[in-house]
């Protein structure tokens, strides 16, 4: 028997990460993470996995992020009841996400259980609940970095730092194939920029049969700037923000990004630089992981001011119980509110945003990645309208974006971390990214001649390769699709609510209520005919061919 490597998520999406290996002794997964982006791509999660939760014998975490460890109830829910290794810090952020998230999973099923129930329909269940979080919390078990771990029969593994988040890990993985060889693979898990707050730059070791590095954002390069470049640009930002007279609103994940945020407004408060009135934290999961962060401060490097320093201005304020959020909503100017999901696809950001993009004078302010079909993505992209909890609010905030906050590495610092870990004798997978990014980094590292291109992989969804030392043997296709690939970037849910808005403001623009009546009459003429007409033939999955992991002697 040999090596298999699955692809569950992160192959053609940037969310969803999970990789399964099985091998001769057994099999185990790394990652397991919640799939985010529009409904069709977030569907997924609801959908039977395609593995046997019970048959996996451990598995192997990279970090925290939900995108990457979200699924973990999940899993637990189905039988899982083994072993889970990630970092000490890893562990200690899960403390909290995990419950978190199965808060959100089950007041979203509560919500569309009401929905349902006007309808007469069943109610919903929850993809996992407190229970579920629970009973996955209590398998942690924790790994230092640069120490070999023998986690089951034929395998051992080493954790690197990716200076992505805080406990942030690439994994090297060691495992014997049928007839005694050991095949050497490195997952990057996310990698972080050389520039940050707080860690030392992504380390790993050189030379492995096989690497999985992720490609957020191959072919996008941010400016390069240093620390002091970054927070004149946040500076930059709130200044002109505050000058307009209303609030400055910040979608921001509870992880490392609210935590870098919070480090370098207080400090430009310090040398009086910015003086808004008032700074918020709206979020108890992010207040919980500051003291997470408050704990392993000895870890981190280029640290300016203290957690205790920052919290004793009188103007920051943490935020954990919902009418004191609620509160916030009678601030019309001159704050800065920061909030959770980063996403805006959840969490208390959603109220701030139904309550302030309304306001002329406001500003939002996207400071990290934003996942095709996230609420956050469609107000980036230009939306003039958007709903939020069933109600459409007009979009007339300033909208703005920062990249130099991201947690990501660009394409150039891909290209070096990718440069630094070769060679890589079998193939390079480039995962955790869309299609278009993918095909950009795979298109530098070809040209820059450090692999042939039939090494270079891009791996759909349930992808399964057949690895030797010497090289790919084969590639083993999903029977069926778990997704429809063409709806992963845009899906047909986005694009009826998009309809609907710009049916709306058809209507209302018209002229007079027999016009309203012809175009609507005009529409259900269109239908009609389209009812009729004959289906159009499958559309066929977007770029196949070598790169998918089909070798063609490039």
């Amino acid at each position: 028997m040999t090596v298999t490597l699955n692809f569950h998520g992160a192959a053609g999406t940037v969310t969803g990460s999970c990789y399964r290996i099985v091998h001769p002794q057994g099999q185990f997964l790394i990652d397991c993470g919640l799939f985010q982006g529009n409904k069709t791509v977030r569907d997924l999660n609801y959908k039977p996995l395609p593995f046997d939760p019970g048959k996996i014998d451990f598995v192997l975490l990279t970090h925290a992020h939900i995108d990457h460890a979200g699924l973990l109830p999940r899993l637990c829910k189905l039988g899982y009841r083994n072993k889970m290794i990630m970092t000490e810090p890893t562990s200690g952020l899960l403390e909290f996400l995990l419950p978190d998230a199965a808060g959100i999973q089950e007041s979203e099923a509560e919500r569309e259980t009401k929905k349902r129930g006007r309808r007469g329909e069943a109610p919903a269940e929850a993809l996992y609940t407190m229970e579920d979080a629970t009973e996955a919390l209590k398998h942690r078990t924790t790994i230092k970095y640069g120490e070999w771990l023998d986690p089951g029969p034929g395998v051992r593994v080493r954790y690197w730092n990716a200076g992505h988040i805080l406990g942030s890990a690439s994994v090297e993985v060691e495992v014997k194939n049928g007839g005694g060889k050991v095949i050497r693979l490195l997952f990057s898990g996310d990698i972080g920029p050389d520039e940050k707050v707080f860690y030392l730059e992504p380390d790993a070791p050189a030379g492995f049969d096989y690497i999985l590095c992720e490609s957020t954002y191959g072919g996008r390069e941010r400016d390069d700037y240093t620390l002091v470049q970054r927070r004149e640009a946040l500076q930059t930002e709130i200044n002109d923000a505050l000058k307009r007279g209303g609030n400055l609103v910040i979608p921001a994940f509870a992880v490392e990004r609210s935590q870098e945020l919070l480090h370098d407004i207080g400090l430009l408060i310090k040398e009086g630089a910015i003086a808004p009135n008032l700074v918020f934290l709206d979020s108890p999961l992010a207040s919980k992981v500051t003291g997470v962060y408050k704990k392993y401060e000895a870890m981190f490097e280029d640290v300016e001011l203290s957690a205790n320093e920052l919290f004793n201005d009188p103007r920051f304020r943490i935020v954990e119980a919902v009418e004191e959020s609620k509160a916030i909503n009678s601030i019309k100017g001159g704050a800065i509110i920061m909030s959770a999901s980063g996403m805006a696809d959840a969490g208390r950001i959603k109220h701030h945003l139904r309550n302030n993009l309304i306001r002329a004078n406001a500003t939002v302010l996207f400071v990290g990645y934003q996942a095709p079909g996230t609420l956050g993505q469609i107000i980036q992209s230009g939306a003039r309208e958007v709903r939020i909890h069933s109600q459409l609010v007009p979009v007339r905030a300033r909208i703005r974006s920062l990249g130099n906050y991201s947690a990501h590495a660009d394409h150039s610092e891909l290209m070096a971390w990718i440069k630094e870990r070769l060679p890589a004798h079998g193939a390079l997978f480039l995962t955790h990214g869309e299609d278009e990014e993918r095909a950009a980094l795979r298109s530098a590292i070809i040209a820059s001649g450090g692999l042939a291109g039939d090494q270079v992989i891009l791996p759909l969804l349930d992808d399964a390769f057949e690895l030797r030392a010497e090289g790919v043997k084969g590639v083993q296709k999903p029977e069926a699709s778990r997704i429809d690939l063409s709806q992963i970037t845009s899906d047909w849910h986005n694009a009826y609510a998009s309809f609907i808005i710009d049916l709306s403001h058809l209507l209302k623009a018209a002229e007079s209520d027999a016009r309203r009546l012809e175009i609507m009459a005009g529409l259900k003429a269109e239908l009609a005919a389209t009812a009729e007409a004959p289906a159009p033939p499958p559309r066929a999955a977007p770029m196949s061919g070598e790169i998918h992991g089909e070798p063609s002697g490039e």
